[in-house]
């Protein structure tokens, strides 16, 4: 296998040059560090220490408090120097009583959840008759007169896909679904979860209310129950009643907690590693992202424990209130703003613990040969790549809009959305194979672009954005 430093080993060489004999030089530190993490590391120690000591960390919650100092703590205990919890104001929405019911035709329970900012309803609860559509743009093409004063039901069904695509192609219906339906006066809206698991748990999630529009009560059935409500308006009118007591709260300090292995001479440029601190409420938030707290939690300590650091900062940055404001992200690259020419490069883990199967970049065109250099250790792992990305963390997205460089590690999202925003995200799921490759990939990325030769450059500007 051709190896990161491969001038060096063509120069130092193993076998008989000339005449002379040479020693078999020492491995190169990426492969080191690459090797010492798939023989076993601590991420998954870190995850469950997390889940099981801390628990569910909704921003502004007493969990996210307990995370932060959690968070502080286990950075100074691995080793890792200059540990802070940079402020930031996160929103505090509470769940409250949460209930539903088919009352006509045939009187059925149903199985749902508050979508993550949902706006109560009214003192004892909606009840309207249900308008069931498969889209946005199916609701679009609706004459308001149809959806006024209704529940309308998105039954828009996840792809099961390996790269997690399916997620993205179903998920806006979630987001944007509850203004789009107030636009046409309904009351309420419901989801199908974004999921393709048929386990009768819901899954959670945040909305985003448009400015100038009626913010109204909204919530996610579990899947069969999504399917039986299906069935019934596929037969006939159907009623709903819809009881949420959630509710907002003022804003709240959180913190996002940051820590470094700090550079041997380029003290002040920065490689940056990245996952969110906070969780739903539901579960104990193992894979969403525990787990991603986990590996560059490992990949810094492996780092610091290193008698010589890379040239350049290694910086590992928990960020707070990922789920529900993005407040975290958006607050470091303000309060970072002097120093974002120098960050290198910034990779967010955000997937799960399942194994990575490819890198994808976005950096400037002339980048292209070091990327190739910097992933050659990661190809005994099964990591192909690089490739052209387009879809990053969303904590670092605040920092592609200034044109630091982004890496996305692609990571086998098979079974992570049967869990993820559910009650069922918990430790057991977690695979610590997966996650010694998940660190293996990392700590061996991240001591090449610490130790590299110049840079990635920046980002060209038409490429700032997401698409």
């Amino acid at each position: 296998m051709r190896r990161l430093f491969l001038t060096a080993a063509l120069l130092l060489g193993c076998k008989r040059h000339h005449g002379q004999a040479w020693a078999a030089p020492p491995s190169a530190p990426a492969e080191s560090l690459r090797d010492e993490a798939l023989a076993g590391s601590k991420a998954a120690d870190h995850v469950r220490s997390l889940t099981d000591e801390v628990g569910p960390r909704l921003a502004g919650s007493e969990g996210d408090a307990k995370a932060v100092a959690w968070g502080l703590a286990k950075m100074k205990s691995l080793g890792l120097t200059h540990v802070r919890a940079e402020k930031v104001m996160v929103p505090r929405w509470v769940r409250g009583v949460e209930t539903g019911a088919v009352t006509a035709p045939h009187a059925h329970a149903l199985t749902l959840t508050a979508l993550g900012g949902s706006v109560p309803t009214p003192e004892g609860g909606v009840e309207a008759d249900v308008v069931v559509v498969a889209s946005l743009e199916a609701l679009a093409a609706l004459p308001d007169t149809s959806v006024a004063g209704k529940i309308v039901f998105f039954d828009k069904p996840m792809e099961r896909t390996k790269d997690g695509l399916g997620y993205n192609r179903a998920v806006d219906v979630r987001g944007r679904g509850p203004s789009a339906a107030a636009k046409k006066g309904a009351v309420a809206t419901l989801v199908r979860s974004i999921t393709p698991s048929d386990a009768r748990l819901p899954h959670t999630g945040g909305l985003r209310y448009a400015d100038g529009v009626p913010a109204i009560p909204a919530a996610a059935l579990a899947v069969p129950d999504a399917m039986l409500l299906r069935r019934l308006a596929d037969a006939g009118p159907t009623r709903v009643r819809l009881v949420l007591g959630c509710h907002k709260e003022p804003d709240a300090e959180s913190a996002n907690v940051v820590g470094e292995v700090e550079g041997r001479s380029a003290k002040d440029e920065i490689v940056l590693l990245g996952a969110h601190l906070d969780s739903w409420d539901l579960g104990t938030g193992a894979l969403d992202d525990g787990a991603g707290v986990g590996v560059v939690l490992e990949a810094g300590r492996l780092l610091a424990a290193r008698p010589t650091h890379p040239r350049r900062t290694v910086r590992v940055v928990l960020f707070a209130n990922e789920e529900n404001g993005l407040r975290g992200g958006v607050a470091y690259a303000k309060a970072h703003e002097a120093e974002l020419g120098k960050h290198v490069v910034a990779l967010e883990l955000d997937l799960g613990t399942d194994k990575i199967f490819r890198l994808d970049a976005l950096a400037a065109p002339s980048a292209d040969p070091k990327l190739r250099a910097l992933t050659l250790p990661l190809a005994s792992l099964g990591i192909a790549g690089p490739v052209k990305g387009e879809h990053f963390g969303s904590d670092i997205s605040p920092l592609r809009a200034q044109g630091v460089p982004q890496i996305a590690f692609a990571q086998d999202a098979t079974r992570y959305f049967d869990i993820h925003h559910s009650a069922d995200d918990t430790f057991d799921k977690i695979d610590p194979k997966g996650l010694d490759q998940m660190v293996a990939a990392t700590v061996a990325f991240a001591w090449g672009a610490a130790e590299m030769d110049g840079d990635f450059g920046r980002i060209p500007p038409h490429e700032r954005g997401e698409h």
